[in-house]
């Protein structure tokens, strides 16, 4: 079950979803890693939520959320794995 990569809580393991039909990752967002199937965490927001930073295949960015609204991801327990479904 994906969910926005905005409302992710900062140190949640999660793994880049596939975009919907109709829609793609922007080529900028590609360029940097952020390709379907790639894990990554948020580690901090700043203190008005905007901009946040993202740690992707070993190395933190730090980008806007207009940027990132139309990402989703699927969380994922601490090993890495998806969680069970109906479990938090």
């Amino acid at each position: 079950m994906s969910t926005p990569l905005i409302s992710l809580p900062p140190d949640r393991p999660a793994r880049l979803c596939a975009p919907e039909p109709g829609r793609e990752i922007p080529r900028r967002l590609q360029d940097l890693g952020f390709v379907p199937g790639t894990p990554l965490v948020i580690r901090r927001r700043a203190p008005l939520g905007d901009p946040v930073e993202i740690e992707i295949r070993g190395y933190r960015l730090c980008l806007r959320l207009a940027q990132l609204d139309t990402l989703h991801v699927e969380p994922l327990d601490g090993n890495g794995a998806t969680p069970p479904r109906g479990t938090r």
